[in-house]
C-alpha cells in the first residue's frame, strides 16, 4: 500500500514540477483527468486520473411485516488510480488501474501470492488493421454489459445480483476486437477472448484449462452518443432512438472455481475439481431523450456441477448453476435528476446450490452535478426471499471523479 502511494505522490510532484517548464504537461478539465501528458518527440502520452466513492448502507430484516436486526456502515467502497495513453504509436494504446481501498484489494489468497490484489487493469491494445484491434494482459473481459459498464458509470448506487452472481469480471489473456457498418449506420461489434479462466491477479498459473469468450453487439441505429451504451442512464439525452442487442458466450474448460473464473476454488482430497462451465448472457440497452431501458439475462451450466474426491465422495462445493434476469429502466429530468428502478431475480438449482429463488426491487434517485463525474445517488431495495426473512436495504453514496 505504502509502495503505490509513493509512486503516485512521486508523480504529482514530479508533474507538478515539469508542469512549468514543459507545455506538453497540461492540466485537463474538471472530469477529463488530473493530468494529459505528451513526450516531446509526440511517442507517447499520460493520462492520470483519480475516483472515489463513499458509501453509506442501512439494511433490516423484515419478520412480520416489522423491521428488525438493523445495521448500518460507512464504506471506502472504491479508491481508483487510472493511467492510460498510447507508447510509440497512437495505435498502440494501455490502460492502467490500480485499486487502494480495502474492498477494492480484499480477496488476495495463496493463488495471489498472499498478497493484496491491486491491479485492476494493465492491457496493452494494439489497432493492427483498420477497426481491428488485439488487446493482451489483465482486463474485464466482454461479458454482460452491466459488467463492463464502469463502476463509475452507474445509474444505480451498484450492479444488480445478477451481476454479483454471474459475471465474469476480468481475468489475463487475449482478445480480438472488430466492428463493422451495414448500410449507413447498423453496427456489428465483434469481440473474442482466450483467458487464463481464474480471475484477476492469479501468479499460480493456469490451474485447469482455458476459459473462451465469444460476444456479438447489434446497433441497428447506429452508436449512442458517448458510448452511451456503456454507461448508466441516457446523460446525453439522445436525440434519436439508439439500441444496443448483444449475446455472450463463454466457456470455462476445466473450470475449478464454483462460478467459472469467479467464486471459490474446488479442493478434493487429491488437489481441485475439475469440470467445463458454460455462460450465457443475452442484454439489451435503448435510450431516448432522457429514457433508458437495460434489460439482462444471464444462464449458468455445468458438465457435471458437484465436486467429488477420488473416491466420488461430494467435498460439498458446487457449480452456482441457474439463470437469472435483471429489468432496469430510468428517466432523466432536464434539472439533472433521475429516478430509476430496477428488478431482478435469481434462481439457482436449490437441488445443487442449496440456495433459494431471490427477487430484489430497488427504486433510486441521482442527482448529477457534473455528469458520472460528480454525483450523489440514492437508492432503496427489497429483497425478497423464499423460506427465509425478506431485507430492506437503503444506502446513500457520493462519485467523484477527476
Amino acid at each position: 500500500m505504502k509502495n503505490y502511494l509513493l509512486i503516485a505522490t512521486f508523480f504529482l510532484l514530479f508533474s507538478t514540477l515539469g508542469y512549468s517548464q514543459d507545455e506538453s504537461i497540461k492540466t485537463t478539465n474538471f472530469g477529463k483527468g488530473i493530468l494529459n501528458i505528451v513526450g516531446k518527440d509526440s511517442t507517447w502520452s499520460m493520462n492520470f486520473s483519480a475516483r472515489m466513492q463513499i458509501l453509506s448502507t442501512s439494511e433490516w430484516d423484515v419478520v412480520d411485516d416489522k423491521f428488525t436486526n438493523p445495521s448500518q456502515e460507512f464504506l471506502l467502497r472504491r479508491s481508483r488510480l487510472k493511467f492510460n495513453g498510447f507508447a510509440y504509436s497512437p495505435k498502440l494504446t494501455y490502460k492502467m488501474e490500480i485499486g487502494l481501498s480495502n474492498n477494492d484489494i480484499s480477496g488476495g489468497s495463496q493463488f495471489t501470492g498472499n498478497t493484496p490484489r491491486y491491479i485492476y487493469d494493465a492491457v496493452i491494445m494494439w489497432s493492427f488493421y483498420k477497426n481491428a484491434s488485439f488487446w493482451a494482459g489483465q482486463t474485464k473481459l466482454p461479458g454482460n454489459v452491466e459488467r463492463v459498464i464502469s463502476s463509475g458509470n452507474m445509474q444505480l448506487v451498484d450492479r444488480s445480483m445478477l451481476n454479483s452472481e454471474f459475471n465474469i469480471d476480468r481475468d489475463m489473456g487475449i482478445q480480438l476486437r472488430n466492428h463493422f457498418t451495414l448500410g449507413k449506420e447498423f453496427l456489428i461489434r465483434q469481440k473474442l477472448a482466450m483467458s487464463q479462466g481464474e480471475g484477476r491477479n492469479v501468479t499460480t498459473g493456469n490451474l485447469g484449462g482455458h476459459q473462451y469468450t465469444a460476444r456479438l453487439e447489434f446497433l441497428p441505429f447506429g452508436e449512442f452518443e458517448g458510448e452511451g451504451d456503456y454507461s448508466g442512464g441516457d446523460l446525453k439525452r439522445e436525440i434519436t432512438p439508439k439500441l444496443s442487442v448483444a449475446s455472450t458466450y463463454d466457456f470455462n474448460n476445466n473450470a475449478v472455481k464454483t462460478r467459472s473464473n469467479q467464486g471459490s476454488y474446488m479442493f478434493t482430497d487429491v488437489g481441485f475439481f475439475e469440470t467445463n462451465i458454460k455462460t450465457l448472457f443475452v442484454d439489451a440497452m435503448f435510450k431516448y431523450r432522457g429514457f433508458s431501458f437495460m434489460g439482462e439475462f444471464a444462464d449458468r451450466s455445468s458438465s457435471d456441477p458437484l465436486a467429488r474426491n477420488s473416491d466420488g465422495t461430494l467435498t460439498g462445493d458446487a457449480v452456482q448453476v441457474g439463470q437469472s434476469y435483471n429489468l432496469q429502466t430510468g428517466y432523466l429530468f432536464k434539472n439533472n435528476y433521475e429516478i430509476a428502478t430496477r428488478f431482478t431475480q435469481v434462481k439457482l438449482d436449490k437441488t445443487i446450490t442449496g440456495e433459494n429463488l431471490q427477487k430484489q426491487f430497488t427504486l433510486g434517485v441521482s442527482k448529477y452535478i457534473v455528469g458520472h463525474k460528480l454525483k450523489i445517488q440514492s437508492d432503496v431495495s427489497y429483497l425478497g426471499i423464499q423460506n427465509a426473512s425478506d431485507q430492506v436495504m437503503w444506502r446513500l453514496q457520493m462519485d467523484l471523479h477527476f
